[in-house]
């Protein structure tokens, strides 16, 4: 088993699982590794199913990403360069 020190938790938080292991007769540590247990199944078993954001959410999230990738190349060398690098692709008949 690995150990692991996790900081800064806010006191709302520790408050909280305070009072789960309390109430689930367990102690701290075991209280926090059924919440990582429980939150990872949970999030592991959402990310099957489709997520969608709005489309504002998208907009603005590459609004943000926008401007930001650092290239020396000018755009027709970048273009080039994916060209260049494309394959083929997979063999296949109809």
């Amino acid at each position: 088993m690995v150990n692991l020190t996790i900081r800064n938790i806010p006191n709302d938080i520790i408050n909280k699982i305070k009072v789960l292991s309390q109430i689930n007769k367990r102690s701290m540590n075991s209280e926090i590794l059924l919440l990582l247990e429980t939150g990872i199944h949970k999030k592991l078993k959402a990310g099957n199913e489709k997520r969608q954001i709005s489309k504002n959410t998208q907009i603005n999230i590459w609004k943000k990403l926008s401007g930001l990738w650092k290239d020396d190349r000018n755009t027709d060398q970048i273009i080039n360069d994916i060209y260049s690098n494309r394959t083929s692709g997979r063999d296949f008949t109809l």
